[in-house]
């Protein structure tokens, strides 16, 4: 009567029978995209970080965001390994400019660690914290000046 595992799910199995306790009875499966998610939701929680993924990835986002009826993609930026029973993750953020980048970076890797294992129970092993760009104060004003420089 099994079922076996979806690829990119993680299982969490307890015993089978009547003798054993109704909390531990079956199987728990957690997907990748749960762990991405909740990784990438808690990532943004951190003052300090204005964006994650790359500088092409941001683009695409920027594009999705404004088509009507698009949703944000958290997971943007998040790449988990996602094992038995525990996980490793891999995250690329813009910062703001000014804000220390190690203890932001340490924030992140603080808060990511703290929601994926209260929600999954999955252990992190690591969370590496690639910052790949700084947003800069004029980098909004610098934009809409490209859009009235030539009449």
């Amino acid at each position: 009567m099994g079922t076996a595992p979806v690829a990119g799910t993680t299982t969490m199995t307890g015993g089978t029978g009547a003798g054993e306790p109704a909390a531990t009875r079956g199987r728990t499966s957690i997907a990748d995209v749960v762990v991405v998610k909740i990784a990438g939701m808690a990532a943004r929680e951190i003052p300090g970080v204005f964006d994650m993924g790359g500088g092409l990835s941001r683009t695409i986002g920027a594009v999705r965001d404004r088509v009507p009826g698009g949703r944000p993609n958290v997971g943007r930026g998040v790449k988990v390994e996602v094992g038995e029973r525990q996980t490793a993750i891999d995250l690329d953020i813009v910062v703001e400019y000014g804000v220390p980048i190690t203890d932001v970076a340490h924030d992140v890797r603080e808060n990511v660690i703290g929601a994926v294992e209260r929600i999954t129970g999955l252990e992190v092993v690591e969370v590496n914290v690639a910052v790949n760009d700084v947003r800069l104060p004029d980098d909004e004003t610098s934009e809409s000046a490209g859009e009235t420089r030539v009449e």
